[in-house]
């Protein structure tokens, strides 16, 4: 079924991924616009990929003539031997997909075909090599066109999502989709489109139960019987199928009636904040599975993510002792009242520490809190209030630049938090937990996590609960890292802190 391996998480929903693909037709009425532009943006991005090649090529030149000085004659026949080679990586982007957005829509797996269609170039530059008999083959020269042409490739290959993720928010490369079924899922996903603009989907109807026209937020095109009939009037590539809408010996039936007439179907799997690698397709007597990965936490791995927490907050805790140092002596000057805010939050497995940080508020805060209840911008157990006036001037930059956090470091070398985790909770707050979201506490919270990186202080309390949840279920080293290298760009860019 079309787009069935090809899934993203997005908002925590595991989400089918459709494009123009190959069936995308330039001339076709119904492709419309989208797919003259899809075919520009494809060659365009082809140029790019050749001049990334290009690129790479030279800088391994470059640093071979450092590295190892080697005649005119050996460049220029390794030059030769480059060119010769070139249509393998030609091959090797097409066999791999590298311009099909659906193959590449998670960057990992764009680096992997990206690997592949330079294996086969650099196979087609030792095959060559082995057809002239050259004997002057360094392996050094191999090593470097491997490294500095993959490395061009993937920062060219980042400009460039970056550049059709902008393209996308401004409605340049829509595609233009028909929501198939009437139910709460499906209204969902059109909603989830709609925040999203950068994906790329414009959600014209939907197809379901009900006389064509406007019901609140759904607008009904017709019946999932006429769906070819709609998605030719609506000059769609294709549909999202909500599969509660469909009864199961419907959705075969539609998925190879619409396949035929050449558009696209994905299938909305229901899956709600499981991470798309722990998901394997299976088959079972004809029928799709899907094998969720569990996930492991102990024996190395939690042996590694301690050593990384001790190891970091150390070395973070030599770096910041003189901007700590400096926040201290500012807020001596600025306020009256002690330097550091010590408060009792909730820990894993329910038990209290103390948490330190550096005092961004008037010493009375606490009892300001309730009365400026009422002008609480925040839902759930969170409490909020944009220009909070209990904040210092000093507090306020400490805040936008994280530096209050930083005495937590003593926190995570003790053992009651880690680098990474969820937000650490206040007891009021935990109080007010359902048994869904007291599920966080089965890890340590952390000093930043997924509510810093994406959240932050204009979460809702919903955003801050999946948020940390996303985590806690499907957390894993290679999650911590990135958290880790994105809250360093966050913090610098100072973006919903408060």
């Amino acid at each position: 079924m079309s787009g069935w391996r090809n899934q993203s998480t997005v908002d925590g929903d595991t989400l089918p991924v459709i494009d123009g693909g190959r069936d995308s037709d330039p001339s076709s009425d119904r492709c419309g616009s989208f797919s003259r532009r899809k075919v520009r943006y494809k060659r365009r991005l082809m140029m790019a990929d050749a001049l990334a090649v290009v690129a790479g090529t030279a800088l391994a030149f470059k640093l071979q003539l450092v590295l190892r000085p080697v005649p005119a004659r050996t460049v220029v026949e390794e030059l030769a031997l480059v060119i010769v080679a070139l249509p393998f990586f030609a091959v090797g982007a097409g066999l791999n997909r590298l311009y099909q957005a659906r193959a590449n829509e998670r960057r990992a797996e764009e680096v992997v075909n990206v690997l592949k269609a330079v294996g086969l170039l650099i196979g087609g530059l030792l095959f060559g090599a082995f057809a002239v008999k050259y004997n002057e083959f360094s392996r050094l020269w191999v090593a470097l066109m491997t490294v500095s042409v993959t490395v061009m490739l993937v920062v060219e290959r980042s400009v460039a999502r970056q550049i059709f993720a902008e393209l996308r928010t401004k409605g340049a490369m829509s595609r233009r989709i028909i929501m198939v079924g009437t139910d709460t899922e499906a209204v969902e996903l059109m909603h989830l489109y709609e925040r999203r603009p950068e994906l790329g989907y414009e959600v014209v109807g939907f197809a379901g139960d009900g006389a064509p026209g406007g019901h609140g937020a759904v607008r009904i095109l017709g019946p999932i019987s006429d769906l070819t009939r709609l998605l030719r009037e609506q000059d769609a590539v294709g549909v999202v199928v909500s599969l509660p809408s469909v009864a199961s010996h419907e959705v075969n039936r539609l998925t190879r009636r619409l396949i035929d007439d050449g558009f696209h179907v994905a299938l909305s799997s229901s899956l709600r904040d499981i991470d798309i690698s722990r998901l394997r397709p299976q088959e079972a007597d004809g029928r799709t599975m899907i094998y969720v990965e569990p996930v492991v936490r102990g024996g190395w791995r939690a042996a590694a993510k301690r050593t990384f927490d001790v190891t970091s907050a150390l070395g973070l805790f030599v770096v910041a002792t003189p901007v700590v140092i400096a926040a201290i002596v500012a807020i001596r000057i600025d306020s009256k009242g002690p330097v550091f805010f010590r408060q009792t939050r909730v820990g894993r497995n329910g038990e209290a520490f103390e948490l330190t940080k550096l005092r961004t508020m008037v010493v009375n805060a606490e009892e300001l809190k309730l009365s400026l209840m009422d002008r609480n911008e925040a839902d759930g157990a969170l409490f909020k209030i944009r220009a909070d006036p209990r904040i210092t001037r000093v507090g306020g930059v400490l805040r936008k630049l994280s530096i209050d956090e930083l005495p937590q470091l003593v926190c995570v070398l003790k053992g009651s938090m880690s680098m990474v985790g969820p937000r650490p909770a206040l007891p009021e707050e935990v109080a007010q937990w359902d048994d869904e979201v007291a599920e966080r506490l089965r890890v340590l919270p952390g000093l930043t996590g997924m509510w810093q990186v994406f959240g932050r202080s204009d979460a809702s309390f919903e955003t801050y609960k999946r948020l940390d949840l996303y985590y806690v279920d499907n957390w894993s080293l290679r999650h911590d890292a990135v958290i880790c290298a994105k809250t360093v760009r966050v913090v610098m860019s100072g973006r919903g802190a408060a």
